[in-house]
């Protein structure tokens, strides 16, 4: 099992040589890359010069750093036709940005509009047709999670989706500081879990709030706490121990299910990335907690 730090909260503040010094300072053996300025912007297409390119290799080198995973935003699900063909086009870039880096898995969303779900589903299975065939062709594990404020945000709905394709090149992503939406409150991470069963390659740790109960988030004007749902959506990526989820379920349940003892046909290991954001100026403190954890938890 791959432990990696998602370097989306460095990126903000530092340059890439500085990104990956840092987290091998803070003892991660893996980057998880989420979208960066410099490399796989959101929603636009791919970067990544010559010159970042080998800023970035020099960096790895220098520190014995790797990186598991690279993380893509685009939207393959349109809802909008052109909004799709330019994201597959992002898709296919960035592919061919992984394999060039020997990097064998890439992690992303669904990337649709909840107000227009059947359209996005329908777009979504279009750009699974031209994209599934180039990851096999590349030897390249898509791992997809369901998001908040997406046309599905239900765990066993877009577990359901990837398994459907009954590929070993498409997995599931479980990221706990969804699991709130992922069943509308209830936060019953072992059935989630499980229901994922074998397609579970890949799981984010953060905390967050259950944005069900009252108050746990306020929003303005107060009706949005009601009825906009679907316009206005609510989540955090706090420190483990910060908020509403149950982590000794979590971790109870990926022991049962040796979720560090996985290996997959496609992509190897799977990963554990530890994925914070909003807080900088705890991440010395909460990076290296967060990694000792997991590996207590499930490398004893």
């Amino acid at each position: 099992m791959k432990i990696a730090f998602d370097v989306d909260v460095l990126a903000k503040q530092m340059g890439i040589d500085a990104m990956v010094h840092q987290v091998a300072d803070w003892g991660y053996k893996y980057i998880e890359q989420s979208p960066h300025p410099r490399i796989n912007p959101f929603y636009k297409h791919p970067l990544f010069s010559r010159e970042c390119e080998a800023e970035y290799r020099k960096a790895l080198r220098d520190t014995g750093v790797e990186i598991s995973s690279f993380i893509c935003v685009y939207r393959w699900s349109g809802p909008t036709e052109e909004q799709r063909q330019m994201a597959v086009a992002n898709w296919k870039r960035m592919i061919e940005i992984a394999s060039s880096m020997e990097v064998p898995v890439i992690n992303t969303e669904l990337s649709g509009d909840p107000n227009q779900a059947e359209i996005c589903n329908g777009m979504w299975y279009r750009s699974m047709e031209e994209i599934l065939p180039i990851a096999e062709r590349e030897g390249i594990r898509i791992e997809i999670q369901s998001h908040p404020y997406d046309f599905c945000e239900l765990n066993n709905e877009c577990a359901d989706l990837v398994k459907s394709f009954r590929s070993d090149n498409l997995k599931y992503v479980y990221a706990t500081a969804h699991g709130f939406f992922y069943d509308q409150g209830k936060g019953d991470h072992d059935s989630m879990l499980r229901y994922a069963g074998d397609d579970l390659s890949h799981v984010l740790f953060a905390d967050t709030f259950n944005q069900t109960l009252d108050c746990r988030y306020i929003l303005n004007p107060p009706w949005l706490n009601g009825r906009g749902r679907e316009d206005v959506t609510v989540h955090q990526h706090l420190g483990l121990g910060e908020g509403d989820v149950d982590f000794d379920q979590i971790f109870r349940t990926l022991r049962d299910m040796d979720f560090a003892g996985r290996e997959f046909k496609v992509g190897g290991e799977s990963i554990c990335a530890v994925s914070l954001f909003g807080f900088p100026e705890k991440m010395d403190v909460q990076a290296p907690a967060a990694r000792e954890r997991i590996e207590k938890e499930l490398l004893g």
